[in-house]
């Protein structure tokens, strides 16, 4: 019978998290955070000095553009610029949190637009 391992003792060997794993979780924080698909949200890693940069690239949930007045736009969470910049920091810890990666930097790029009815805006 061997003992029981302590909690916090170190175990010989190593974990990896896929590439694969990575883009999938990014996808599902960001397609949560803007409102749109996962499948329409695409992620690319690249190597930043050791750490981890995510481009994401997406379209945007946007409300009907006939109607849109100021205090829509500012209950949809601002212009898409507006949108796009606020979630950056956001989406790195979010990211960072769930996988347990360090990222350091977050680049957004809006694709196109679709329309918010139905779905909730940030």
């Amino acid at each position: 019978m061997t003992a029981p391992v302590e909690a916090g003792a170190g175990l010989a060997g190593h974990n990896r998290i896929s590439t694969q794993a990575l883009t999938g979780t990014a996808k599902a924080a960001a397609a949560e955070y803007f409102g749109v698909p996962a499948q329409q949200v695409r992620v690319q890693w690249t190597d930043d000095r050791g750490l981890l940069a995510l481009s994401v690239s997406l379209p945007i949930a946007l409300p009907p553009l006939q109607a849109l007045t100021p205090a829509m736009l500012q209950r949809a969470g601002g212009t898409v610029w507006e949108r796009a910049h606020a979630a950056k920091p956001v989406l790195l810890q979010r990211v960072a949190e769930l996988t347990g990666s360090r990222l350091s930097r977050v680049d957004i790029r809006i694709t196109g637009a679709l329309p918010a009815e139905g779905r909730r805006v940030q």
